[in-house]
């Protein structure tokens, strides 16, 4: 099979070509897993990350990718729930132990042992994948391959972020950064509480009009002051600048829910900025996003074909992955980026 691999850490300030494109033999399903024939598979921030070394795969080589859309092709010996046929999606979660307490609790994205698609274990820039089939979601027929590959992760990831802010109808959400995953909380905000309003912060002005054009009652820089302040702000960038300018915007009693797998370490002398009156007191808060759990993928998926909620898609080939990836870090961003399998 063919496969998009990172063989080894990359620059993508020195190389254009951080992965290699490879014949792979075809991977064998095991007693608990499906082969999935991969038709589709969204490009995420999370694999710049992995591929400059920041969050790196435990080894090398591996195959990237985690918001995997493909046909069940075979299932393991002891693997019952899915069919030779069926449509399914892979998400961030790979695997978990399935007895720790938090697995037990339904928090298996704070298990221990996760193991994460395409880092701990090959992904779905390539024709076939494996994966447990618990890990595994049967996909809402009203989504293209296409349209479905980035609710595995950027949807899924972006409606965990939602629900940890606690917000409701008649509030104000504030979201930083505004790539794959805002642009799909802000349609989902709009259906869940029509009567919130939504103000963005974004460096890019072709984000804040794309904002804008979505629904954004307001839209401004990342240190620019909205009009009012904020009853929660979820934020996805990897720095700590806009951290900073978030709390200050904050009502009392405000969250800022960080939706981001990492920071940079070249700005976190911003952090030395925080001041305790002006940032903290008054009870704001400040909650981290970690991976995401099986639950929050069954009930987006639900969700989201009720909506029905179309990502916004840019569509590039298999070969073309590399070319997705430095635009992505380049942020020339307008919804998400999709994989497709020729």
């Amino acid at each position: 099979m063919k496969a998009m691999v990172l063989t080894k850490k990359q620059d993508l300030e020195i190389t254009d070509q951080p992965l290699e494109i490879l014949e792979m033999p075809e991977p064998f399903p095991g007693d608990r897993e499906v082969l999935i024939k991969v038709s589709a598979c969204g490009v995420c921030h999370t694999e710049l990350d992995e591929i400059e070394g920041r969050t790196p795969p435990p080894r090398f080589p591996i195959v990237p990718g985690h918001q995997v859309i493909g046909t069940v092709v075979e299932a393991g010996k002891f693997a019952g729930r899915f069919s030779p046929g069926d449509r399914v999606g892979v998400g961030w979660i790979f695997s978990s132990c399935g007895s720790c307490e938090f697995c037990l609790r339904g928090q298996d994205n704070l298990c221990p042992e996760f193991m994460a698609t395409g880092r701990d274990a090959h992904g779905g820039y390539a024709q076939f994948m494996t994966v447990p089939e618990h890990s595994a979601f049967l996909i809402p027929e009203v989504f293209s391959d296409v349209h479905a590959a980035p609710l595995l992760c950027a949807g899924a990831i972006g409606y965990r972020s939602l629900r940890l802010t606690g917000i409701g109808n008649d509030q104000r959400l504030g979201l930083t950064g505004f790539g794959a995953s805002a642009h799909l909380v802000l349609k989902m905000v709009m259906h869940l509480y029509p009567s919130s309003r939504v103000y963005v912060f974004a460096r890019s002005e072709k984000e804040r009009e794309f904002a804008r054009d979505l629904g954004a009652v307001w839209a401004g820089d990342t240190a620019d002051r909205p009009p009012e302040n904020l009853h929660s702000i979820i934020d996805t960038t990897p720095a700590w600048k806009p951290i900073v300018a978030a709390m200050k915007n904050l009502l009392p009693g405000g969250r800022l829910v960080i939706n981001a797998i990492r920071k940079e370490e070249n700005d976190k002398d911003e952090l030395l900025r925080l001041d305790y009156p002006e940032h903290l007191w008054m009870e704001k808060e400040i909650k981290s996003v970690a991976n995401v759990a099986r639950a929050d993928i069954r009930e987006f998926l639900e969700l989201a074909a009720e909506i029905p909620l179309v990502p916004e898609v840019q569509v590039y080939s298999l070969e073309d992955a590399n070319t997705a990836l430095l635009e992505l870090k380049q942020r020339r961003i307008r919804g998400a980026k999709v994989l497709m399998m020729s």
